[in-house]
């Protein structure tokens, strides 16, 4: 055990025992994972059902005969005081308590017991190291946020500490900032970089500006790791070029650990070992592979708190190549939240309003981040990040990328920043609706 295993274990999560039990848990999806999923789901659902009050009420004696009658559980159902929510016999004391980044419009707080949190970081341990990464003695290159002060700011510095990981303040990402960065990568021996994919395309077109990769700068270097933003295909490229390692794209949530992570084809394999996931309809039923909906989680593991057929607020589709052993993720389609209502009525996922509209002006090269904002049907704001204004041709490549992908008679607002403002969190939100 490194230095970073053995402070989990002092702070009460069992690690080793994760491990082993982590270990069996893969023996038993080998030999059927039908029969190790349905049995766990149901002894989660009984487990709460049983010992949860607040489940036993948002249950509410609905007429459960299968799994798909089991209610859909949002994340505003779980705005309302943590301690109300544990199940008989934990205290907030005795739990692991975190916060939800907020980034679906309802933040909350959640716990998983102990254990639970301990299987989750011995799945995440097992995933890097089929990447040659070991958590706690690779040094770790981190583009996340982080408080800016208080002692939630001391905390994750400690956490940083232990775990060997060097933050870096993606709060300003100026090319002043950037440079600094580039500095740091010349003088530690980092191993791998993990974090928002947005901050780290960032940091990768400042590289391609200079004419430099990162590998040649940082000869340690072996991995990136880009989560919790969508990683389009050229930006994909991009990091692989300019960082010069290969990109592997983790998509999880902190209440529930990693959801899925890629494999060396560069497919999404979902975590079947603590979660199950499905697709579903709005009924709540789920959806055959191939078809797109809602994505809902049940954390299989987690006693202290239900995460039950948990609607995490993406959409996504299950890839028709999913084995019953192992269902691939083959895409993400957005936040459930994130759709642009247009004035024919036509309802778009946000995202190709911002794909359309990034897809048209990187090319140049001087545009560097870029946010899409609507404020009426009709009117959009298009924020961006570039060294000098758009040109009147540049902006005509976008108005007529907008009206043969979208409709015409949108109302285009360009607006040029030196920076872009993020969350608390240090996400990018990449479209915001004001209406």
């Amino acid at each position: 055990m490194n230095r970073f295993e053995r402070v989990l274990e002092l702070s009460g999560f069992a690690l080793k025992s994760a491990k082993q039990h982590l270990l069996q848990i893969e023996k038993e999806l080998q030999k059927d994972t039908n029969a190790y999923v349905k049995k766990k789901r149901q002894d989660i659902f009984h487990y709460h059902l049983k010992h949860n009050s607040f489940y036993q009420k948002f249950v509410n004696q609905n007429d459960i005969q299968s799994w798909d009658d089991i209610p859909i559980m949002t994340k505003a159902n779980l705005q309302q005081p943590l301690e109300e929510r544990l199940s008989e016999g934990y205290k907030l004391k005795d739990v692991f308590v975190s916060k939800t980044s907020g980034s679906s419009g309802h933040p909350f707080s959640f716990a998983k017991d102990k254990y639970c949190h301990a299987l989750t970081w011995a799945n995440i341990i097992k995933l890097y190291q089929q990447h040659d990464i070991e958590m706690g003695k690779s040094l770790e290159a981190r583009f996340y946020g982080i408080p800016k002060s208080g002692l939630s700011h001391y905390k994750e510095r400690l956490k940083d500490k232990f775990a060997k990981r060097y933050r870096f303040d993606i709060f300003d990402l100026s090319d002043e900032a950037l440079a600094e960065f580039l500095k740091a990568f010349q003088t530690k021996p980092f191993e791998f970089i993990n974090g928002y994919t947005s901050s780290i395309v960032r940091f990768a077109k400042y590289l391609k500006s200079q004419n430099i990769v990162l590998r040649e700068e940082c000869p340690s270097l072996k991995l990136c790791i880009t989560t919790s933003e969508m990683l389009f295909e050229n930006d994909r490229l991009l990091l692989e070029k300019q960082i010069g390692v290969k990109v592997v794209n983790e998509y999880g949530a902190s209440e529930l650990g990693v959801i899925a992570f890629e494999n060396f084809k560069n497919e999404w394999l979902i975590n079947t070992k603590t979660l199950l996931v499905e697709v579903v309809d709005e009924t709540g039923k789920a959806l055959p592979f191939g078809e797109e909906g809602e994505i809902v989680i049940t954390s299989l593991y987690n006693k202290a708190h239900p995460f039950i057929r948990y609607k995490i607020g993406d959409r996504g589709v299950l890839s028709l190549d999913s084995k019953s052993g192992q269902p691939i993720l083959k895409q993400l389609t957005g936040r459930t939240n994130d759709f642009a209502k247009l004035p024919s009525g036509k309802v778009i996922p946000a995202l190709t309003f911002y794909y359309v509209t990034k897809s048209a002006i990187e090319n140049s090269g001087q545009v560097k981040e870029i946010v899409v904002v609507q404020n009426r049907k009709d009117q959009f704001d298009i924020i961006y990040v570039a060294d000098r204004v758009l040109s009147d041709p540049q902006k005509q490549t976008i108005l007529e990328a907008i009206e043969k992908y979208l409709e015409p008679d949108l109302k285009i607002n360009f607006n040029q920043k030196t920076q872009i403002k993020r969350s608390k969190s240090g996400k990018l939100k990449q479209f915001e609706s004001k209406i």
